[in-house]
């Protein structure tokens, strides 16, 4: 197929081939693959600036997406890719075979840097694409170390997401040091902390910070600081996008059930039966919540403990709406997975051709896509990126939210995506004055704070 680039594909690509270090902030559906692979083309062949290409990119998208893209146009499937994934001897060999674009998942980064300085073999690549950089968030994970070791050897970087302040503006730190070596928000995040926020939450007696929050300007001033280096593109400026509605469906617990819940929330500890399920500190409580929110949570044998079925019922009632139609429905916890799983199939056992699937496979996706999957069951975890589902439905339901505004949008993105012919509805069932509804205005609250940061570097096109 012959690559002709929409305008705004011409701007990308222009941009990617004219500057050194580039954050570009695409939303789903934009092309960012082979944009970026039309850039490399550029760069290798025509300009003669690049001779090596590293791609990191999640698991899934390094297998299927890039090799796809590299073959499926005219111009681009000369470029002669290695896939390194699988063992450790199939990734020495895919590294050993001759290419100019190379490809690897991000959790063996840090093994590809090991493996080289074991080898005393210098650093190859003098082009880097970061494939969701905002999975290099996280300044003390080992992928982040691995590349900021190596960042140096690196003539150009390109860093793609549609997520940049997934968790809020501090992610941002992180994911830019990697782009331009410290050189606009600093070179240290305490620095960066200290320049641009101020302590949230704090124990007054330790001084222990355990939140921060943007100072007063701060925004602005880091938009600033990046929007040289930087350009965004929203799906919804370019592509022809269906209409998505949102739909909050509130469920109550019984008054019992509520009485654990406040137990928890307030003692860290709750009775259940014959378990005492207590949770070690703030982080492990919320999560408790949100399982005791859902109806089940695990006890210390990692044993499920029903508590209420609210939310399962009221999931049985959004399926029967949908009539008939494909519904897609994200689960978090392995617990809210079987219970769904046991729930639907007993409830629909005698209707023909139901039977609740995960959406994991090729052939579940294959089959999803030809409408041969009533209702779909889905991971956050695992839905991020790679899958094009918009061909088989149009409804998803989120039976449990999850605090990662980057998983959530994803997610959203399986089926709210150019392609898609219909409105798409998403539906969150949320129990009443409970953690779901703080971890909805968490999203919201940070989905304002990112499209600020997206406004503000948005693309100008001529």
């Amino acid at each position: 197929m012959k690559f002709v680039p929409y305008k705004y594909q011409e701007y990308a690509i222009q941009y990617l081939t004219e500057h050194k270090e580039a954050m570009m902030l695409l939303s789903m559906g934009l092309g960012k693959t082979v944009i970026s692979l039309s850039a490399i083309q550029k760069l290798m062949f025509d300009r003669f600036e690049v001779s090596k290409v590293l791609v990191i990119a999640p698991l899934r998208v390094c297998a299927a997406v890039w090799p796809e893209e590299r073959v499926k146009w005219d111009g681009l499937d000369f470029l002669k890719m290695s896939v390194v994934i699988g063992t450790a001897k199939q990734r020495e060999a895919a590294l050993r075979s001759a290419a100019d674009v190379y490809v690897i998942n991000r959790e063996n980064i840090n093994w590809l840097v090991d493996y080289l300085e074991r080898q005393h073999i210098s650093w190859p690549f003098d082009m880097l694409v970061i494939d969701e950089l905002s999975s290099f968030k996280n300044h003390r994970s080992m992928r982040w170390r691995a590349l900021k070791k190596v960042r140096p050897n690196i003539k150009r970087v390109v860093g793609l997401t549609g997520t940049p302040a997934s968790n809020g503006l501090m992610d941002l730190w992180a994911e830019t040091y990697l782009i331009d070596s410290g050189k606009r928000l600093g070179r240290f995040i305490s620095r960066y902390r200290e320049a641009y926020f101020k302590p949230a939450d704090m124990n007054p007696y330790t001084g222990v910070v355990f939140s921060y929050v943007p100072r007063l300007g701060a925004e602005e001033a880091i938009y600033n600081r990046i929007s040289d280096i930087s350009v965004s593109m929203k799906s919804v400026d370019y592509l022809d996008m269906p209409e998505c509605v949102m739909v909050n469906h509130p469920v109550d617990m019984d008054e019992y059930d509520m009485e654990l819940y406040e137990e928890m929330k307030k003692e860290l500890v709750v009775k259940l039966g014959d378990d005492i399920i207590d949770a070690a500190n703030a982080a492990v409580l919320s999560g408790k919540l949100l399982q005791m929110a859902n109806g089940a949570i695990y006890n210390d044998s990692k044993e499920m403990r029903v508590i209420h079925d609210k939310k399962l019922e009221m999931l049985s009632d959004l399926i029967e709406q949908a009539n008939g139609q494909s519904v897609l429905v994200a689960y978090w916890f392995q617990h809210d997975h079987q219970r769904i799983l046991d729930y639907l199939t007993a409830n629909y056992l005698t209707k023909e051709g139901y039977k609740p699937r995960d959406i994991k496979t090729d052939k579940d996706i294959a089959d999803w896509n030809a409408g041969k999957i009533q209702v779909g069951l889905i991971s956050p975890a695992s839905a991020g990126h790679g899958l094009n589902l918009q061909r088989g439905g149009h409804i998803l339901i989120w039976f449990s939210l999850v605090w990662s505004l980057e998983l959530y949008q994803q997610t959203n993105a399986r089926l709210w995506r150019q392609g898609q012919k219909e409105v798409v509805t998403i539906h969150h069932i949320l129990t009443r004055n409970t953690v779901d509804e703080d971890v909805l205005k968490a999203l919201e609250h940070k989905d304002i704070t990112q499209q600020n940061l997206i406004s503000a570097v948005k693309a100008r096109l001529k």
